[in-house]
């Protein structure tokens, strides 16, 4: 009788938490996480996005947004003086240090207004966050 027990334990063992990822799986599956209510749930993923990898951003994009957001919370001023500093520690910034401050000039135009706007300019970048300023007025 122990070898039969050992037996069938042995089959459970190794059966067993497969069929508990499977049946967990298909559970989490069947859930409405986007709250949609038909009957058909299909998962998120699909084998097509499966081998296209993730885009990244470029690192003047992620300063960008940065910067446009630090104008939000602070005033130009604060983000102008940090696309400065970015531009000298990665000179590989410089090229698209011109339209990051016409975005911000622009961003500040409608955040704080034209007149308002134009008393933050520095002079990073020559004259593009003037020149943001300028276009969106």
């Amino acid at each position: 009788m122990t070898h039969s027990a050992r037996r069938i334990g042995r089959s459970l063992a190794l059966v067993l938490p497969v069929v508990l990822v499977l049946s967990g799986t298909l559970a989490v599956s069947a859930v409405p996480w986007a709250g949609q209510s038909d009957g058909n749930q299909l998962l998120a993923a699909s084998a097509a996005d499966v081998s296209t990898p993730a885009k990244s951003r470029a690192p003047q994009d992620v300063l960008r947004d940065r910067l446009l957001a630090e104008l939000q919370e602070k005033d130009p001023g604060v983000a102008l003086t940090h696309l400065q500093r970015e531009v000298e520690n990665r000179p590989s910034l410089a090229g698209h240090c011109v339209s990051i401050a016409r975005a911000l000039g622009r961003a500040a135009v409608q955040h704080y207004g034209p007149a308002r706007a134009q008393s933050f300019s520095r002079p990073v970048c020559d004259t593009a966050y003037a020149t943001g300023v300028m276009r969106a007025s």
